[in-house]
């Protein structure tokens, strides 16, 4: 399982706080899963145009309240390079088949677009709390070719999201639907401690099925 950590944050810390997150009977992912390798790429520092300082982040953007502000200025490619290297390096291994790609906020936005442009159908994709950046993109690719639509994939998203707001999941959603994509859709009632995260109990639960 490869898993990209949202803005601002890091893979060491991302993977602890993740790490912690409970199923139903309160088993975490490495009770279910002690045997898988888990691979938590880190962003790196870039500098932020509106804030005037470097942030850990995959991609610099102007706001989260509308992500699709200044979409333009959105340089994807870096971090969709390196993603797919990882990649390549786990299936050289293993194969595409038994690879599972996903991140949460910023991080599953890069990794969608690292899946698609990889033009591998792997053997899934998990994207927590997010949306698709440059929709423009996605619109153009050869349903006939590529065989990264054939990916199955869970997205996960709390309707009271303080962050990236449901609606933009919804859009991403209903956007690989438009492409031939069959993406499972959870979405999950307010009142979540953080709802910006990982669901507690009902996510983990989620992911767990799905792996």
């Amino acid at each position: 399982v490869i898993f990209l950590h949202g803005r601002d944050s890091t893979a060491k810390e991302f993977a602890e706080e993740f790490f912690e997150s409970q199923a139903s009977g309160e088993e975490t992912l490495l009770d279910f899963f002690p045997s898988v390798k888990w691979v938590f790429p880190s962003a790196g520092l870039l500098n932020s145009a509106r804030f005037g300082c470097e942030l850990s982040q995959w991609f610099d953007m102007h706001n989260t309240e509308n992500p699709h502000e200044q979409e333009d200025d959105q340089h994807l490619l870096p971090s969709m390079k390196r993603i797919q290297d990882i990649i390549a390096q786990e299936a050289a291994l293993i194969g595409h088949d038994k690879i599972i790609l996903g991140g949460i906020s910023q991080g599953c936005a890069v990794a969608i677009h690292a899946l698609l442009s990889g033009h591998r159908q792997l053997g899934g994709f998990i994207g927590l709390c997010s949306w698709l950046p440059k929709r423009e993109d996605i619109k153009r690719i050869d349903r006939t070719t590529n065989q990264a639509i054939k990916t199955p994939l869970l997205l996960c998203h709390s309707q009271d999201d303080d962050v990236i707001n449901v609606t933009f999941g919804i859009e991403l959603r209903d956007s690989l639907k438009s492409i031939g994509m069959k993406p499972r859709w959870c979405e999950y009632a307010p009142g979540a401690e953080m709802p910006h995260w990982v669901n507690e109990p009902q996510g983990v639960d989620d992911m767990v099925a799905f792996l």
